[in-house]
């Protein structure tokens, strides 16, 4: 019996290392792995750490770098060899926009995540700025055009997709059960020493739109309470600068660098009182769901995709003033009461079974 040749397009590969999108990748083919012959697009790596096959999937590697301007070409050329290769190929993202329209050539089945409304998040001088949102709404436009189903992760980009294109498309967000508590061992106080403390934790990319610099103008007027930001802070400007302003300048706020050791991470979000999410232009974002699987109490920027999310269920802020007037507020059992809530929603809807049984649904 011939089984679908399924490719997996637009992550950085797995094993996955980076972000929603890798995770993604990886569940599927754990998975689905039996179900299909699988072939996921791995950004190149050097020869020693390549491997053929991973959880039964075969690897393809791409000699281009999944992220920043190479990501078009990388993805443009996965999609283009895929066509030939494969019967489905389910993308995410449309940095590979530019190879959508060669599907016209070939009878294979398009499966496309959305990702985001990418337009939205372009920032920077006026004029460049419009060129950009004008090209990504084309973009977007040519993949949602060329593509057999859409599938989006947030029920706020489900109705922008219906309300802009007219289309019905597929929900399906992120698993976050693979996430867990783990418990602070002597070796990690020396390695992270906040966790001999209590503290509120938040995990994010140091981008403007994270919010983290309301977090911590917040921290600075509530010295009773400590947190901890974990971010990529040399990846920007916004973040050079907030690390160089507030760093070992005010005792109740630690700076971390970055952690992509997911046992590491694991005890750092799980120990913390309090989870805050803080991103405002995504859709389902994974580090929230996974948050929500562990039951941390979580507060979450207001804006309607995080409200979505956590089905109005979580504490919202807009600014530093309404953030600290929810910390102050704050008692113990609507602490319990609040990661009761996010665990019992991420139960029924954020697990890999679920996400991967809709995907397998859009691939047939």
């Amino acid at each position: 019996m011939h089984r679908k040749k399924v490719a997996i397009i637009g992550t950085n590969g797995i094993p996955a290392k980076y972000g929603g999108f890798e995770t993604l990748a990886e569940y599927l083919a754990i998975y689905l792995n039996t179900e299909y012959d699988l072939i996921v697009y791995c950004s190149g790596v050097s020869k020693d750490k390549t491997l053929k096959r991973y959880h039964n999937s075969n690897l393809v590697y791409v000699p281009l770098k999944a992220n920043g301007w190479q990501s078009m070409l990388y993805d443009a050329w996965s999609i283009i060899h895929a066509l030939f290769t494969s019967d489905v190929l389910v993308i995410l993202g449309f940095s590979g926009a530019i190879a959508f329209p060669f599907r016209v050539f070939f009878k294979k089945k398009i499966v496309f995540n959305i990702g985001g409304i990418e337009w939205k998040k372009v920032r920077g001088k006026k004029s460049l700025a419009a060129l950009e949102i004008a090209i990504k709404k084309w973009f977007e436009k040519l993949c949602i055009r060329f593509s057999d189903v859409v599938v989006v992760d947030n029920q706020v980009l489900q109705d922008y997709v219906k309300d802009t294109y007219n289309i019905d498309s597929v929900l399906a967000e992120y698993g976050g059960d693979h996430a867990t508590r783990r418990p602070i061992t002597d070796e990690l106080i020396v390695k992270f020493p906040f966790l001999e403390t209590k503290y509120d934790v938040t995990v994010s990319r140091a981008q403007e739109d994270m919010n983290i610099h309301l977090l911590i103008e917040a921290y600075k007027q509530i010295p009773e309470r400590n947190l901890v930001v974990v971010s990529n802070w040399n990846i920007s400007d916004y973040g050079i600068k907030l690390k160089f302003d507030n760093y070992e300048k005010y005792p109740n706020i630690f700076l971390q660098d970055a952690v992509y050791d997911l046992d590491y991470l694991n005890v750092i979000r799980g120990n913390g009182e309090i989870y805050f999410h803080t991103h405002s232009l995504c859709g389902t974002a994974p580090s929230l769901v996974e948050a929500m699987n562990i039951g941390l109490p979580i507060i979450c920027f207001d804006v309607e995709t995080n409200r979505s999310t956590t089905e109005e269920k979580s504490f919202y802020f807009g600014d530093v003033e309404s953030l600290i007037i929810i910390l102050k507020h704050l008692r113990k059992n609507d602490l319990d009461k609040l990661g009761h809530d996010m665990r019992r929603i991420a139960q029924n809807r954020y697990n890999w079974k679920r996400i991967v049984t809709l995907y397998k649904k859009c691939i047939e």
